[in-house]
């Protein structure tokens, strides 16, 4: 794990422009050597003082500021005092440490950071798309109000996102909260950036596809004329301090502007207002990661229909925002029908599908032909005209207590990503974290392991 100081100092080396640290020093044996990292699109430089008697030089490379687990990757001669590391991955900070012995013994500099700045391919968003799938939502974790482990789950590791990039998954949703970690005017603390960079990072380190977005964040993103220019300034702010965090970032990093967003505790169709006022919100997302220039002018960009519902954005989202770049803009919907069957806390509906054998137990609105049909939507309105789809969240809760081998539950998931992924849509599992009754979590969140094997290998399979 990445300590939080280590992180701050390297954010706030970032924010001053070049991709390089403040020289980091240290001592022994009368003498002293001061590293500095630079990274650059092809390579990270790393350049070093020394005062004092040196009689060898050994260059250590690590992805966190730990020393324990670090590798060396140079042997020089005692006069060096450059080196080029050409191998690190594209858009991962690295720690740098230049071992030096002289007749008192062997000592380190400090450690000095650095990220390679990573490339973005020429791939349209819809080419992007067919890469992703299955995916996984870290949820209930960085959108935690309270705190990142608030709500019951631990901290997020890199053993949790290893088991899920194993298990098949090929990328992972990690919904934030901002509001809570930013003072008055909006500006999001360092320690904050920090751990969410630091989880960015465990993603992209397990090879996964990683989205983050401003999630649900307190319920401030009311579509309504009287809340529209307040909400379009702190989601301006917001998204010019993610953006020029993750500037540097390939495209395997995605950004989603908002999340579920319509009037508290209103989920009937929108108005035209609601609609007008959401739309500005997709539009000032997309116009302020792209004015954060370096990777994002290219970036692919997640835009919400309203609500995440899937006939509200069929009816209110038809518009994309206008973007500076072709083809690099996705629709997000989410799917939960039926509540009573997938996230009530009611049992009385536990089946699903053509394989109910009780009636009264089934809601046979939302089968199999149903489902079909709304992401047939989905693939008409927008796949076909050449924008992806993201289903940034569905999932069906364990009801362990009337089907105790869950066989309606792994069914319908099952089913859910099959009939999406053959439209051309990304479904990503939402994971709440909890693997107990009435819950949706798949993952021990401390080892990565599996809790429920059948259920994992069900939706990897159906998005093949």
């Amino acid at each position: 794990m990445k300590p939080l100081l280590s992180m701050v100092l390297f954010l706030l080396a970032l924010g001053a422009g070049p991709l390089a640290q403040a020289q980091s020093c240290g001592s022994g044996g009368g003498a002293t050597v001061c590293l500095t990292a630079t990274g650059t699109a092809d390579n990270v430089k790393l350049t070093w003082t020394v005062s004092g008697a040196v009689t060898g030089v050994q260059v250590y490379r690590d992805t966190d500021s730990d020393t324990n687990g670090r590798s060396r990757v140079a042997i020089l001669a005692a006069s060096a005092t450059t080196y080029t590391d050409a191998t690190p991955v594209q858009g991962t900070p690295y720690w740098y440490w230049v071992k030096f012995t002289n007749s008192g013994g062997t000592f380190n500099s400090g450690a000095a950071t650095a990220v390679r700045s990573g490339a973005v391919r020429n791939l349209t968003s819809l080419q992007l798309s067919a890469q992703m799938s299955p995916g996984w939502n870290l949820g209930n974790s960085l959108e935690a109000i309270g705190g990142e482990t608030a709500w019951g789950n631990p901290q997020a590791n890199q053993a949790l996102f290893n088991g899920v990039k194993a298990a098949g998954f090929k990328s992972v949703r990690i919904p934030v909260s901002w509001s809570q970690y930013a003072d008055a005017n909006y500006n999001i603390s360092a320690s904050w950036i920090a751990r969410v960079k630091q989880v960015v990072d465990y993603a992209r380190t397990a090879g996964l596809y990683v989205i983050i977005n401003v999630h649900w964040d307190g319920g401030w993103m009311q579509p309504s004329f009287t809340q529209q220019a307040a909400v379009n300034s702190r989601l301006n702010k917001f998204w010019t301090q993610i953006g020029n965090t993750f500037k540097t970032y390939d495209d395997y990093l995605l950004f989603a502007g908002t999340n579920e967003t319509n009037i508290e505790g209103v989920f009937s169709a929108p108005t035209a207002e609601n609609c007008t006022v959401q739309k500005s919100f997709n539009q000032t997302f997309v116009n302020a990661v792209r004015a954060t220039g370096g990777n994002n002018a290219q970036r692919h960009l997640v835009v919400q229909g309203y609500l995440t519902n899937i006939d509200y954005t069929v009816g209110c989202n038809a518009t994309m925002p206008t973007d500076s770049i072709a083809s690099r803009l996705m629709m997000e919907v989410h799917y939960y029908d039926p509540y009573n069957f997938t996230l009530s806390e009611s049992d009385n509906i536990w089946q699903w599908g053509a394989s109910a054998t009780n009636p009264a137990a089934t809601e046979t609105w939302a089968n199999e032909s149903f489902t079909d049909a709304q992401f047939q939507k989905m693939k008409t309105n927008f796949i076909d005209k050449g924008i992806p789809v993201i289903l940034g969240e569905y999932s069906a809760n364990l009801r362990s207590n009337v089907d105790p081998n869950g066989k309606y539950r792994k069914l319908w998931n099952q089913y859910i990503t099959q009939a999406a992924f053959k439209r051309g849509v990304v479904p990503v599992y939402w994971d709440s974290g909890f693997t107990g009754n009435h819950a949706s979590g798949l993952f021990n969140r401390s080892t990565g392991t599996q809790a429920y094997p059948d259920v994992v290998t069900g939706i990897v399979n159906a998005a093949k």
